[in-house]
């Protein structure tokens, strides 16, 4: 990882970082990460992405593996998967930073049809990896562009692209490339993904979810989980808790509210599960957090 990334995405997020740390860009897909401090754990269940840490360390666990993201490393994520994360080396004078990409399937269709990049192959949803010089060379010109807004318009599809054919053309190609094969297990399953994304909040009747992905429900099912590692109940379930926590903890909404807004019928069926995910109940959460003592100190 070169000094200059590491120059570029400080000057970034010194100049953008909103409270929580995070710096948005107007290149679409395109975010940056600063952080002075030790976190919390962070529960996600995150979109496929790059990210590349320039500075700084980041734990992420996924089921009963866990993995050390550091300077130097790119975290490539290619399946919609739940993690638990935590900035685990940061300073106010050394502070974490990272940048992500999200990754476009779009794009990556269309520069399949002019590669030729293996189907076969066994799907590592996460993999952390040595960044390829490429990768980082193309990630520093992104950053420099973010430093001419008045090129953005002009420049940013095609370093996206050649971000996307850097990833497609090195050792990920082939899991990379089922995110842009329209007909291949992975997009069928990121149709029903992103459904639950929008709507889960309701009630979704696993035919309906079915139907989404074109497949037979219990097809659906095993797919679905070999892919997420969830099933498409769990899977809504942590998305319901992830956004309550989110509205508790940084909109400072009661345990009710946040119980009802995400979906729950129940407040004693929410509280249960919310302390199953979490470790504390809703109430001791925010009381802890209030207290600066998170639940995960």
């Amino acid at each position: 990882m070169t000094d200059s990334l590491l120059r570029a995405v400080r000057r970034h997020t010194e100049a953008y970082s909103d409270p929580t740390g995070l710096a948005r860009t107007p290149i679409p897909g395109l975010i940056t990460i600063r952080q002075t401090t030790k976190s919390e754990l962070q529960y996600a269940i995150n979109r496929p992405l790059v990210c590349l840490v320039v500075q700084g360390t980041k734990q992420i666990s996924l089921g009963d593996q866990t993995f050390t993201h550091q300077a130097g490393a790119t975290l490539l994520i290619t399946a919609d998967v739940p993690t638990v994360s935590r900035i685990a080396r940061a300073s106010p004078t050394e502070p974490y930073l990272s940048l992500a990409l999200y990754l476009d399937p779009t794009v990556i269709a269309e520069l399949s049809v002019e590669m030729k990049v293996a189907r076969e192959g066994k799907n590592v949803p996460l993999r952390i990896d040595p960044t390829d010089q490429e990768v980082a060379d193309t990630a520093l010109r992104l950053m420099r562009l973010l430093e001419r807004p008045e090129s953005v318009p002009v420049l940013q599809a095609q370093l996206i692209r050649e971000m996307h054919y850097w990833l497609l053309s090195g050792r990920h190609g082939t899991a990379v490339r089922q995110l842009g094969c329209q007909e291949s297990h992975a997009q069928r399953i990121a149709r029903a993904v992103a459904l639950i994304r929008e709507e889960y909040a309701k009630p979704l009747p696993v035919e309906r979810l079915a139907e989404a992905a074109r497949m037979s429900a219990s097809s659906f099912h095993q797919h679905f989980r070999a892919i997420t590692t969830l099933s498409p109940l769990q899977f809504q379930k942590q998305l319901r808790l992830i956004e309550a926590r989110r509205l508790m903890l940084a909109e400072g909404a009661s345990a009710s509210h946040a119980a009802y807004t995400v979906g729950y019928e129940s407040v004693p069926q929410f509280t249960r599960e919310y302390g199953r995910m979490f470790g504390l109940s809703p109430v001791k959460h925010i009381k802890a957090a209030k207290g600066g003592l998170e639940a995960a100190a």
